[in-house]
């Protein structure tokens, strides 16, 4: 870990060797608003993101700035262990990867023709608050999107361990309503900051005050959302399992014999040495001593399955991933769909769909074993997965 000094007493905490000098003066910008009360950590993937740094944990105390959370609240991990392991997979997997496509529409647009069972229900139990004011078009699409997948670089993944144990892992958020919900309150803090003629270095980093009209609104549908993307990613991976059961072998009922879940852009209340502070996580996963975390790489890179060590100085924290080394729209100039391919080879993907899938190769991604090692002192790794089924939301 390196110290960088940000100016005005503040500081950046480093744990990235690969980093972007952008990433780290964005990350700078964010220390020095007088919203943030203690250094910035960068984590091991950090690079520049829209509004705030990917890869950052940012300390407020008694204010929230909305676009460090980001557009996708709740984005984050789940992964199951199955009682399957290597030899229980058929020789063909295709049909493996129909069935996921046939489990969780995924992509732009895509999403269930009706609402489901599954969303009736959180939704009775769990209405969104609604305090950025959405209008009731918009409040539908939680209806229908849950249990859906979304695009970019979400994905589910059928995973060997080093034992050969079978593993279901999924990548997804908060999908449309998350977007639209932090779209609305991001524009409000900004707004507000512009009456009040707050200072900001950044327009992105405009904040709400705890004593601010707007502040507990965001809170409260920034919570909901969070809810609400975990519950979406609870019910594709039921869905997934339960439409792959026919098509795993073994003599008993397929079963989940482990689950793991993680947030990795969302803000949380915590207690650090004595004071209460949201911690906001922009890519970054919480690591507390006994916390158990998903950190994937790219396509056709292995994910690690974590415990984390509590280190105080990132706030219990841990990357979320490898983190990007190009941005969309150069890997779509400097990949080719025989790259892509070439580096997915041994492994059953959407291949057909090439072209809507360069800018998600491996290459355009941070080489996620030395992530691992600058994050040694953060986390522990206990299982290291091996993607045999690829499966992503396209066009």
């Amino acid at each position: 870990m390196e110290i960088h000094e940000a100016g005005n007493d503040n500081q950046v905490m480093v744990w990235a060797t690969d980093l972007d000098p952008n990433a780290l003066e964005q990350a700078k910008r964010t220390a020095r608003s007088e919203a943030v009360s203690g250094p910035v950590a960068l984590m091991a993937d950090a690079h520049v993101g829209m509004g705030a740094t990917i890869g950052s944990v940012v300390p407020t105390q008694g204010a929230i700035l909305p676009s460090c959370v980001g557009v996708d609240i709740g984005c984050g991990m789940s992964a199951v262990m199955l009682n399957r392991t290597a030899d229980q997979l058929p020789d063909n997997l295709g049909p493996v990867l129909n069935a996921i496509g046939d489990s969780v529409p995924a992509g732009l647009g895509k999403w269930h023709g009706h609402e489901t069972t599954a969303a009736w229900r959180f939704l009775q139990a769990d209405p969104c608050p609604n305090n950025a004011g959405l209008d009731k078009s918009k409040l539908q699409k939680p209806a229908v999107q849950l249990g859906t997948l979304g695009g970019g670089n979400h994905f589910v993944e059928v995973s060997l361990d080093g034992d050969d144990n079978v593993w279901i892992v999924l990548h997804s958020g908060s999908r449309g309503i998350g977007n639209m919900l932090a779209t609305q309150h991001i524009r409000h803090a900004k707004q507000l900051c512009k009456d009040l003629e707050r200072s900001l270095e950044d327009k992105d980093l405009a904040y709400f005050l705890q004593s601010d009209e707007g502040y507990q609104g965001y809170i409260d549908d920034m919570l909901w959302a969070q809810r609400w993307a975990l519950a979406n990613r609870d019910q594709m991976l039921s869905q997934v399992v339960a439409n792959a059961a026919s098509l795993i072998g073994g003599d008993t009922q397929l079963k989940v014999l482990d689950t793991i879940k993680c947030h990795h852009n969302y803000a949380e209340l915590e207690n650090h040495e004595g004071v209460d502070i949201w911690v906001t996580r922009k890519g970054a996963i919480r690591a507390q001593v006994g916390d158990r975390g998903i950190i994937p790489g790219s396509m056709g890179t292995a994910t690690y399955i974590v415990e984390g060590k509590g280190s105080a100085d990132s706030y219990n924290s841990a990357s979320h991933g490898a983190g990007r080394r190009m941005s969309r729209s150069e890997a779509k100039k400097s990949v080719s769909e025989a790259d892509l391919s070439e580096m997915m080879a041994g492994k059953t993907w959407l291949s057909g769909s090439a072209a809507q899938l360069v800018d998600e190769a491996p290459s355009a991604y941070k080489d996620i074993e030395a992530v691992m090692v600058d994050q040694s002192d953060l986390v522990e790794v206990t299982h290291r997965l091996e993607a045999v089924v690829n499966y992503k939301g396209t066009a």
